[in-house]
């Protein structure tokens, strides 16, 4: 099943915005669900504050590294409470 992904250009944000504009979002995620991220520049101190404000639990994944544009993917991983409550922990499905 495919979930739609959501996109930010952050280029058509003024960028004192841009920051917790990006974290609101990120915070709304569900785990597995995915916010995709357009800049003109690399915006690696956007990955050190993720990094540091939620140390694990996003991962980020360059789609296009510039010169002109980057596109960057962030998805929320699963917590560990969350795998310990699937039901097919372990790959043992209870059905």
């Amino acid at each position: 099943m495919s979930q739609a992904v959501s996109v930010i250009d952050v280029r058509t944000i003024v960028p004192f915005e841009r920051h917790a504009l990006i974290f609101g979002r990120l915070d709304a995620l569900d785990a597995g669900q995915s916010l995709q991220i357009v800049n003109d520049h690399d915006p690696v101190p956007l990955h050190i504050q993720l990094e540091g404000r939620a140390p694990g639990q996003f991962q980020w994944t360059y789609l296009q590294s510039g010169p002109q544009l980057w596109q960057i993917e962030i998805t929320k991983k699963a917590t560990q409470a969350q795998a310990e409550d699937s039901c097919c922990s372990g790959g043992a499905c209870c059905g």
